[in-house]
């Protein structure tokens, strides 16, 4: 699966940790910034990370800041994104069976190394359920859709 993580300063640590990891399940995994420590707005990553996810290029997307709040804001601003904030690894795994979400969010600041590496293994493999959640999906679609 392709992937695209970004990230802004308060998250690059985490991203650098998961890139190798993501790498080793198997996925192809592209770094669409930041690339230092160094103060960034969040929002400039965030957006074309979504962006990339909406259009095809990838088929989901990894945004992490410091509490991933503020990627995750961004991100679902992006018409087609289903961004969601994950601390856990049940939400990861009930994110992708019910809400077929294509990017996932995380605190850098917030959860540590070991905690992520399971949200994203989780998310990663697991299926959207459909069934009666395809309709939920649906509305979302074309509530998006008229605006």
């Amino acid at each position: 699966m392709k992937i695209a993580i970004c990230s802004d300063h308060g998250g690059f640590e985490l991203k650098m940790r998961l890139i190798p990891f993501i790498e080793a399940l198997g996925h192809e995994v592209s770094d669409l910034g930041c690339y230092s420590e160094a103060s960034v707005d969040y929002p400039d990553m965030a957006f074309p990370a979504a962006e990339a996810v909406a259009r095809g290029e990838y088929e989901r997307g990894i945004a992490i800041c410091g509490t991933g709040i503020g990627v995750s804001i961004c991100c679902n601003k992006v018409r087609g994104i289903r961004c969601a904030l994950c601390g856990d690894v049940l939400s990861a795994e009930l994110t992708r069976r019910h809400n077929d979400s294509n990017m996932l969010a995380m605190g850098g600041r917030i959860i540590g190394a070991e905690t992520a590496k399971a949200i994203v293994k989780t998310w990663l493999g697991t299926d959207f359920e459909g069934g009666r959640h395809e309709n939920r999906i649906a509305k979302i679609t074309a509530y998006e859709a008229e605006k």
